[in-house]
C-alpha cells in the first residue's frame, strides 16, 4: 500500500470516527476537512437523550438553537456532501436534535434540501408554523410534489389504462372502439408489400366505453408513523383523479375523517388538507367507504395503514371483511413508500389476509403495477411473490 492510499484511509477514518477515537494518529484535516469534521460532528457528536450517537461524543457539540448557526450548517452540508447525503443528514438532524425550529424560519427552509421526508415534517408541523413560513413552506412542497408527479404521473396513467383497456377488449368492435396499436400488433403478418399496408383479419377492441370504467378509493391513515405513505398516496390519488376512465375517492383518516375527494385536482391541497398524527379509527374509516361503494365489482378500495386500530378492533376485521366479501376488491398497504419493512399489528395483518385481502407493505415505483394488477382482479399475492414482495399469510 502506498503511503498516499495509507494516508487517504487514515483521513477517512478520521472523519468518520471523530477526534476523540482518533487522537494520536497525526493526521492534521485541511481547512475543508475541518468544515466537514464540524458539520458531522455538530449532528452525530451531539449529547441526544436516550439516542445512541454515531460517533465519539465530544460533549460539546451540537446546532442548538440557534438559527445562525443552523443556517451555517446547512450550506456547509450542501457544499460538502452529494444531494442524498444532505437529505439524510437533514433527516437525522430533526430526528436526533429535534430542530424543527430551523423549518419555521422562512430563509432557513428555503435552504433545507427538499425531499419526501421534509415535505412530511412540514406538513406535519402545519398548524405551528407561523403565517410568514406559510408560503415558503407551500413553494417546498410544490417542488417535491412537481418532481414526484413527473416521475410518477406518466408510468400510473399507462399502467391504469392499459389494465382497463386489457379488460375491456373485445373482438367485434365498432370502429370508434378499435384499438388500432393492438390490432395493427396482431395482424403484422398479414402485411401487403405490394400494396403497403397490413390487411386486418381481427380486430381488437376497447369494447363500449362508459363514463368511467372502474371505481378507485384511496383510504389513507394519517397518523404520524404513516406520513411519507400520506404524501405519496395524494401524488397518486391527483394522479388518478386525472383519468377520466376512473373515478377517484380520497379519505384521509385518525380518529376522524375527512374525504378529500373535492381537492384531488391538486396533490398539494390535498396534503395541506391533512393533518399527520393522533389516533386511529380504521372501523369509522371503512364506514365512510363503504357508503362510496356503487359498484362492488367494479371497484378497489386501496388501504394504506399499518392496522393499529384505536377505534372497534372486531367492528373493523367484520367490516373490511364484509367489504371484501361483497365483491370489492380490498388491497392493504401496510406502507406506501421506500422505507423498508414497516412496523405494523401482525394479528390484524393476518386476520386481513385470512380474509383474501392481500396485505404488504409496497415503493412507490411498484404502484402502479400494483394498480394495474388490481384492475384485472389479478391475484395480488402472486403478484407480490412475483415482485420479490413478502405478503401477509393468514
Amino acid at each position: 500500500m502506498s503511503t498516499i492510499d495509507s494516508d487517504e484511509r487514515l483521513r477517512r477514518w478520521r472523519l468518520i470516527l471523530g477526534s476523540n477515537q482518533c487522537d494520536g494518529i497525526g493526521i492534521q484535516l485541511t481547512s475543508d476537512d475541518g468544515r466537514i469534521d464540524g458539520a458531522l460532528s455538530a449532528l452525530y457528536d451531539a449529547q441526544v437523550e436516550d439516542t445512541k450517537p454515531d460517533r465519539a461524543q465530544s460533549g460539546n457539540a451540537g446546532l442548538g438553537s440557534s438559527a445562525p448557526k443552523i443556517a451555517r450548517w446547512l450550506g456547509d452540508i450542501r457544499t460538502y456532501f452529494p444531494t442524498t447525503v444532505v437529505q439524510v443528514m437533514q433527516k437525522d438532524a430533526l430526528e436526533r436534535l429535534k430542530i424543527q425550529k430551523m423549518l419555521l424560519e422562512p430563509e432557513l427552509l428555503a435552504s433545507v434540501e427538499a425531499d419526501v421526508h421534509l415535505v412530511s415534517t412540514l406538513i406535519s408541523l402545519g398548524r405551528a408554523m407561523p403565517n410568514k413560513t406559510k408560503d415558503t413552506a407551500r413553494q417546498v412542497v410544490r417542488k417535491v410534489v412537481d418532481e414526484l408527479m413527473k416521475k410518477l404521473a406518466n408510468p400510473t396513467r399507462q399502467a391504469v389504462m392499459g389494465a382497463l383497456n386489457r379488460a375491456q377488449r373485445n373482438f367485434r368492435p365498432r370502429h370508434s372502439e378499435i384499438d388500432w396499436n393492438r390490432t395493427i400488433k396482431a395482424n403484422l403478418k398479414h402485411y401487403q408489400p405490394e400494396y403497403k399496408t397490413i390487411i386486418p383479419e381481427r380486430r381488437i377492441g376497447f369494447g363500449r366505453r362508459r363514463s368511467s370504467l372502474a371505481d378507485i378509493i384511496l383510504c389513507v391513515d394519517q397518523s404520524g408513523s404513516m406520513a411519507t405513505s400520506v404524501v405519496y398516496s395524494s401524488i397518486f390519488a391527483a394522479v388518478l383523479a386525472s383519468i377520466p376512465a376512473v373515478n377517484t375517492s380520497m379519505v384521509v383518516f385518525d380518529t376522524s375523517v375527512v374525504d378529500l375527494t373535492p381537492m384531488l385536482q391538486d396533490p398539494v391541497e390535498v396534503l395541506f388538507g391533512t393533518q399527520l398524527g393522533g389516533g386511529t379509527d380504521i372501523n369509522r374509516a371503512l364506514a365512510h367507504c363503504q357508503t362510496l361503494i356503487r359498484r362492488p365489482t367494479d371497484t378497489v378500495l386501496v388501504m394504506i395503514t399499518d392496522l393499529f386500530e384505536g377505534g372497534n378492533q372486531a367492528e373493523m376485521l367484520k367490516r373490511a371483511a364484509q367489504i371484501a366479501k361483497n365483491g370489492t376488491k380490498v388491497v392493504c398497504l401496510l406502507a406506501l413508500s421506500d422505507e423498508g419493512a414497516p412496523m405494523y399489528d401482525h394479528k390484524n395483518a393476518a386476520a386481513f389476509a385470512s380474509f383474501d385481502i392481500p396485505t404488504f407493505a409496497c415503493t412507490p415505483d411498484l404502484f402502479p403495477d400494483m394498480m394495474a394488477a388490481a384492475l384485472l382482479k389479478q391475484d395480488l399475492n402472486k403478484w407480490a411473490s412475483k415482485m420479490n414482495i413478502v405478503s401477509q399469510r393468514a
